[in-house]
């Protein structure tokens, strides 16, 4: 059986590092059992929080990592800064690729970089609204799964976690359906078999609009792992919810 995840992914959130200790604080007291979770704070949090989750059974991930180890990359973080601070980290996100221009080559090297280092790579994938009103949604997923995975090592990739964020769902309160998810995580397991990688050991985490209300549908879903979630991981009290729909 695959383990279940579900990534508390905080953005630029909460406005200072004192808010991200209490929030993670909060969190490793109310998760139940049965289920990794982890939280992704700011880059400027992470020592904080880290610390304050150190004996606490919550992982931290990064949400963003460069492909060098250093060098002239003003406001980048290198897998060696990340060295006891966080177990994994996320990348490939939709944000970033608008934001920051990350392609899916720049995307193949930071993943190619956090497996060399040893951490857990959490790779998100997902069509923009107009792919999916094209019906090229499965066709995006697999050509950013490829993609992704060709020049990492092999060792190391059996930690992947993929992530499946519509685009068109992040951020508008209008989730994608379970059965769409499913839909949509085939394509993605027949990405990874097509990569030489063992699809059926790699959880699958749904992403966009996760909240306490929608959660159960993806939950029940079948081939969704866990989930990668957004707003609701900033109210303790929600984001427990979440947690427990996969317990």
């Amino acid at each position: 059986m695959r383990e279940r995840i579900v990534i508390g992914n905080w953005k630029m959130n909460p406005p200072t590092i004192a808010d991200a200790v209490e929030l993670a604080r909060n969190v490793a007291n109310r998760m139940p059992g049965g289920v990794s979770v982890g939280v992704a704070p700011a880059a400027i949090a992470l020592p904080a929080v880290a610390d304050a989750l150190r004996d606490a059974n919550v992982d931290v991930y990064a949400q963003d990592v460069h492909w060098e180890e250093r060098g002239a990359f003003t406001g980048q973080i290198s897998v060696s800064m990340l060295r006891g601070l966080a177990v994994g980290t996320i990348v490939g996100h939709s944000e970033v690729r608008r934001d920051l221009g990350d392609t899916d080559e720049r995307v193949a090297k930071k993943l190619a970089r956090a497996v060399t280092a040893g951490l857990r790579p959490v790779l998100c994938v997902g069509e923009s609204a107009a792919e999916h009103a094209a019906g090229n949604a499965s066709i995006v997923v697999a050509r950013q799964i490829m993609a992704a995975v060709k020049e990492a090592p092999r060792r190391g990739l059996e930690r992947l976690v993929v992530a499946y964020e519509p685009i068109w769902a992040i951020g508008t309160g209008n989730p994608a359906t379970g059965i769409w998810a499913t839909t949509l995580t085939r394509a993605i397991r027949a990405a990874l078999k097509q990569s030489g990688l063992d699809p059926e050991a790699t959880p699958v985490l749904y992403g966009g609009s996760v909240s306490a209300r929608s959660v159960g549908e993806f939950a029940s879903a079948e081939g969704i792992d866990g989930a990668l979630v957004g707003g609701a991981s900033l109210d303790t009290e929600e984001f427990a919810a979440v947690v427990r729909a996969f317990a």
